[in-house]
């Protein structure tokens, strides 16, 4: 079974939305896919009602996904772990123990664009339209991760 993490600041925008997609992309018996924020903000919240909005759009179902911080830990138990932004992977980066658990770090952009480290920008302060906009980078950028691991 290949495990997934998606990784945003507080686990509430980009990482549910990413962790939707994803799931929605694979046989659940193949692969896991979970999300964490690297920020302790929003532990145990539901994600933004936002995100939950236009993933409810494009038929996903993302309310009972509850926030979670990333932890160490989560270098054991996922073997790809997706960051939003140069924030998030230096946040993750941090917690590395060695080169392995670095290169499980990906900037989840560079699936589109590689090697570029592109941001997925954070749509909390914004409107709507963020969101739809994030919602569409998320799923191409799924959709080539998808086609890498089938």
């Amino acid at each position: 079974m290949t495990k997934i993490l998606m990784v945003c600041l507080g686990n509430i925008c980009r990482s549910p939305l990413a962790e939707g997609i994803m799931r929605s992309k694979f046989p659940n018996d193949t692969f896991l896919v979970d999300s964490a924020g690297t920020a302790n903000y929003h532990i145990g919240n539901a994600p933004d009602s936002r995100s939950i909005a236009v993933a409810k759009k494009y038929g996903l179902n993302i309310s009972g996904l509850k926030g979670r911080q990333f932890s160490v830990l989560d270098f054991d138990a996922f073997d790809l772990i997706y960051v939003m932004d140069e924030s998030n992977f230096k946040n993750v980066i941090a917690l590395a123990r060695d080169d392995k658990d670095i290169a499980k770090v990906k900037f989840i952009l560079n699936e589109v664009y590689p090697n570029q480290d592109y941001n997925v920008p954070d749509p909390y302060y914004g409107g709507d339209e963020g969101f739809e906009n994030v919602y569409k980078m998320l799923d191409e950028a799924c959709d080539r991760i998808a086609e890498k691991l089938n």
